[in-house]
C-alpha cells in the first residue's frame, strides 16, 4: 500500500468520504490485493491508493470515466476544456450524447461536477437528470485532481460487474470493501432516488453469504451497511462498529438528517 491518498474524482450518493475518519482504523494496514465492489466515489480506496486492486461498479458510466481518466487522460482533458461553467453549456452537454468513450467520461465528470448540490441522479431510464448548481465560480474539472486519480487507478483492474464476480479472485490476504447500496427486509432504501436500479434483499442476503465465505477464507473482509435489525441478523459472524452521520446528499435541508449505520468486520 503507497502513502499517496488523493481526493476521490467525485461525489457520490452512499460515498464515504466524510466517514474515512471511523472507517479507517477497521482497515488492515497490510494486505495482498485490495476488492472493492460497489466502488461508486471510491474514498477508502483513494485514501489508500493500494499498489494491487480491483474495483468494480454497477453503473457504466461510473466505471467508463474511471478507465477513460485512467488510460487516455489528454482526451478526457481535451474534451472538457471545450466546456464551459454556465446554464447553457450545462443543458447543451447533458442533452449531448457523445459516441466516443473519452468524451462520454468528460461529459460525466463535467456534469457530476456542476450539478446540483454535486449529486449524481438518475431517472427511471437511467438518463442523468440534476438541474445546473449555479456555482458559477466553480471550475467544470480540476486538472490537478484527474492527474492524481490517473495516478491512483495506474495497475488497477477496473470491472462493471456484479460484486460476486468482481471479488471472485480475492484471496487469503486480500481485503475485500462492501459498500452496498442500502436496503433493509421491509423495503427501505437509503438512497431510492439515486439509483435506476435498487439494489434488493435477496441481493443483501447473498451478499452477507459472500462476505462470509471470504472471512472463512481468510480474507480480511469490512461491510458498510444500514443499521437495522434485519441487517444484523445476515451477519451474526460479524464483529459490529455503530457510526452515526448526518444526511448531506438530499437536495433540500428538510430531509438532510442524523443517520446511523454500521461497519460489519
Amino acid at each position: 500500500m503507497d502513502n499517496l491518498g488523493c481526493e476521490p474524482l467525485l461525489k457520490w450518493a452512499g460515498g464515504k468520504r466524510r466517514l474515512l475518519g471511523d472507517i479507517l482504523p477497521f482497515a488492515p494496514t497490510q494486505f495482498k490485493h485490495y476488492y472493492e465492489p460497489f466502488f461508486g466515489g471510491g474514498a477508502l480506496f483513494f485514501a489508500l491508493v493500494p499498489a494491487q486492486a480491483t474495483v468494480s461498479d454497477a453503473n457504466p458510466d461510473l466505471i467508463n470515466a474511471y478507465i477513460q481518466v485512467r488510460d487516455n487522460l489528454d482526451a478526457v482533458l481535451k474534451c472538457l476544456r471545450t466546456m464551459e461553467n454556465s446554464e447553457a453549456d450545462y443543458y447543451r452537454v447533458r442533452e449531448s450524447t457523445p459516441r466516443v468513450p473519452a468524451t462520454q467520461a468528460a461529459k460525466f465528470i463535467y456534469l457530476c461536477n456542476l450539478s446540483f448540490n454535486g449529486i449524481y441522479r438518475q431517472n427511471l431510464r437511467g438518463k442523468f437528470n440534476v438541474p445546473y448548481g449555479h456555482k458559477t465560480t466553480r471550475p467544470p474539472f480540476d486538472e490537478s485532481r484527474l492527474r492524481q486519480i490517473k495516478n491512483a487507478l495506474k495497475g488497477v483492474e477496473i470491472l462493471s460487474a456484479d460484486f460476486e464476480e468482481a471479488a471472485v479472485g480475492a484471496r487469503k490476504g486480500d481485503f475485500v470493501y462492501f459498500d452496498p447500496p442500502y436496503t433493509v427486509a421491509h423495503g427501505n432504501n437509503g438512497f431510492p432516488k439515486y439509483n435506476a436500479k435498487i439494489f434488493s434483499w435477496a441481493d443483501q442476503k447473498r451478499l452477507a453469504s459472500v462476505a462470509l465465505q471470504l472471512k472463512t477464507m481468510g480474507c480480511r473482509v469490512l461491510v458498510s451497511n444500514a443499521y437495522h435489525p434485519s441487517i444484523h441478523t445476515l451477519y451474526q459472524e460479524f464483529k459490529v462498529h455503530m457510526i452515526d452521520r448526518y444526511s448531506v446528499m438530499a437536495a433540500s435541508g428538510e430531509f438532510r438528517r442524523p443517520v446511523r449505520e454500521c461497519l460489519f468486520y
